[in-house]
C-alpha cells in the first residue's frame, strides 16, 4: 500500500507544471493515464474571468486582503515578540514575498523579552549593529535579509555571520520583510512611483493568492447510495479538513459530483475514488490556478495625471528620495524637455521586472550597462538612484504605520547609520 501511495504521489508530482489534468483511463490503481484539459480559477472581482463552484473565491480573496481594509488594532501593555510579528504580518503578509527570497524571523533569541525598542534599517551592517547595541535594541527589522544563503558555520571570518552572532549574544531578534514590502499594496513600489505625482497605477508582475484548495476532483456515481458512501470516505481523507463539496447533479448517465481538496489530501482522495467502479471510470483531476491579488505584486506602472518633462522628473525624484544626484540615460530621440506621461518603477534591481514594459521613463535602483542600452534604444529614459537609495525612504513611511499599531511603551527608530555603500565623489 505504501509503495502504491508513493508511486501515485510521484505520478502527480511529475505533472506539477501542467495547469489541468483529466483522468482518461485506469488499468490499475498505479497505472494512471492523464490528458490535459482547461481549467482556471479567478475571483469574482476580476472581469471576464470564469468562476468555479468548487471554491468560494470571493470569500477567500476578502480573507487574504483583509489587512488592507481592517482598522489598525493598537496593542496595550508589554509587547511580546510574537505579537510584534503578528503586526508585521498584518502590514505586509510574508506570503507576498518572492519564492526565492528569505523573509521572516531570521534570528530568534533563546530567552524571550518584551519588545521595547525596534530599529528599522535597509541593510544590517557593522555600523547599524553598533547603533542597535547602543540603543539596547530588542528587534532589528532589516529590509534586506542579512542571512540569505544557507550557512554551515558561524564564525568571525564572514561579516554576515559575525553580525548574526552579535545579535544572538545581545538577545536581539532580526526580521526581514524584503520583497513582501515590495509587493504589498501601498508598499515600497507604490511609494517609489508616487514620487512623480498621482496617476493611474497598475502592477507589473501580479501577485497570486495562496489558495489552500488547489485541486478539483470530478466524478460520476451510479446511485445516491454510492455517492453518499464515496463522500463519507472522502471526508475521512486527511481528517476531512481539506475537502470542499461543490454539490452534484443527476442525468441519465448517473450523478455527477465535484469536490476540491488541498495538495495533502489529493493522493488519499484519488485512491479512495479509484476503489469505486463508477468514479474510477469517470474521474477528472483538475489543477486550479491561484487567484490574483489586485494591487499586490512586483513593480508599478503609472499613467500620470499631470505629465512632466524629463528634467522635472529628475528634480521630483531627487526630492522624493532625498538625494542630490541621480543617473539619467535619455531614451533615443528624447531630450530633457521631452514629456513623461507613463513611468514604470521597481525598487532595488528592477531590470527583470521592467524589461519589455512600454513607458516613457524607468525608475529603479540599478540596471546593468546593457540593460540601460536596451531601454534607451527603445526610446525609454532610465533614472537610477543606486540600489538601496530606491528603497530606504520607505522606512520613514513604514515607521509611522508600525508605530500606530504598537503600545506607547515601544519605540520605533529609523537607523541613522544605514546608508548606501556607494557615494558620488
Amino acid at each position: 500500500m505504501l509503495t502504491g501511495c508513493r508511486n501515485l504521489f510521484l505520478t502527480f508530482a511529475s505533472l506539477v507544471n501542467r495547469r489541468t489534468w483529466t483522468c482518461k483511463s485506469f488499468k490499475s490503481k498505479s497505472d494512471l493515464h492523464f490528458c490535459a484539459s482547461a481549467a482556471s480559477f479567478f475571483p469574482a472581482s476580476v472581469p471576464s474571468s470564469p468562476r468555479h463552484r468548487t471554491v468560494n473565491s470571493s470569500s477567500f480573496l476578502h480573507h487574504r486582503l483583509s489587512f488592507t481594509f481592517r482598522p489598525p488594532h493598537r496593542y496595550t501593555g508589554p509587547m511580546e515578540l510574537k505579537e510584534t510579528l503578528q503586526v508585521l504580518e498584518q502590514l505586509a503578509p510574508l506570503s507576498l514575498a518572492e519564492s526565492w527570497d528569505n523573509v521572516g524571523l531570521l534570528v530568534e533569541p533563546s530567552k524571550p523579552r518584551p519588545v521595547k525598542t525596534i530599529l528599522l534599517t535597509n541593510d544590517l551592517t557593522d555600523a547599524v549593529m553598533e547603533e542597535a547595541e547602543a540603543l539596547n535594541c530588542d528587534l532589528i527589522i532589516s529590509y534586506h535579509p542579512p542571512l540569505f544563503r544557507p550557512i554551515k558555520r558561524l564564525n568571525q571570518k564572514d561579516w554576515k555571520q559575525r553580525l548574526a552572532v552579535r545579535a544572538v549574544e545581545a538577545g536581539m531578534a532580526v526580521f526581514s520583510p524584503h520583497t513582501s514590502w515590495d509587493s504589498v499594496k501601498g508598499g515600497v513600489n507604490d511609494w517609489l512611483v508616487a514620487g512623480l505625482g498621482g496617476g493611474q497605477v497598475s502592477v507589473l508582475s501580479q501577485a497570486l493568492g495562496n489558495a489552500s484548495h488547489c485541486h478539483r476532483l470530478e466524478f460520476t456515481a451510479r446511485s445516491t447510495e454510492e455517492l453518499n458512501k464515496v463522500m463519507e470516505e472522502l471526508k475521512a481523507c486527511d481528517g476531512g479538513t481539506s475537502l470542499i463539496s461543490a454539490g452534484s447533479r443527476a442525468d441519465s448517465s448517473g450523478i455527477h459530483a465535484s469536490v476540491s481538496c488541498s495538495d495533502s489530501a489529493l493522493t488519499p482522495s484519488v485512491q479512495t475514488l479509484l476503489q469505486h467502479s463508477s468514479p474510477n471510470q469517470s474521474l477528472s483531476i483538475l489543477k486550479l490556478e491561484k487567484p490574483p491579488l489586485p494591487g499586490h505584486g512586483q513593480g508599478r506602472l503609472s499613467v500620470l495625471e499631470q505629465p512632466v518633462t524629463v528634467a522635472e522628473a529628475v528634480q521630483k525624484m531627487k526630492s522624493h528620495l532625498g538625494l542630490s544626484h541621480l543617473r539619467l540615460a535619455l531614451g533615443w530621440g528624447q531630450t530633457l524637455e521631452s514629456s513623461v506621461r507613463t513611468v514604470a518603477a521597481c525598487a532595488g534591481s528592477g531590470a527583470s521586472v521592467l524589461s519589455g514594459v512600454e513607458a516613457d521613463l524607468y525608475i529603479t535602483g540599478e540596471m546593468s550597462h546593457h540593460e540601460v542600452l536596451d531601454a534607451a534604444a527603445k526610446g525609454t529614459s532610465v533614472l537610477l538612484s543606486d540600489h538601496s537609495n530606491s528603497e530606504r525612504g520607505f522606512l520613514a513611511v513604514f515607521r509611522e504605520r508600525l508605530a500606530v499599531r504598537l503600545p506607547d511603551s515601544v519605540t520605533v527608530v529609523v537607523s541613522k547609520a544605514d546608508r548606501d555603500p556607494l557615494e558620488v565623489v
